[in-house]
């Protein structure tokens, strides 16, 4: 399983509907709200025989209200 971090950028007014959308969907292993650039911040694991941006584009991008998001990869843990 590879941990992704994905920051998202919603359309102003839907980040709560995003939110209810990734938990629905399951996709989370943690869900934040956050300050800044980004609206919320996801934190997943992805199998490892999935392709990381077809799967996010897959399940995050096609939620309505998604104006952007970031991924971020993450390797050894310290």
């Amino acid at each position: 399983m590879e941990c992704v971090f994905v920051q998202i950028r919603c359309v102003p007014g839907e980040t709560y509907r995003v939110a209810d959308e990734i938990v629905l969907r399951e996709l989370q292993s943690e869900l934040y709200s956050t300050s800044g650039e980004f609206d919320l911040l996801v934190k997943m694991y992805i199998s490892g025989d999935q392709d990381i941006g077809l799967f996010i584009n897959d399940n995050l991008r096609t939620i309505k209200g998604v104006e952007r998001t970031l991924t971020t990869l993450t390797f050894k843990a310290f």
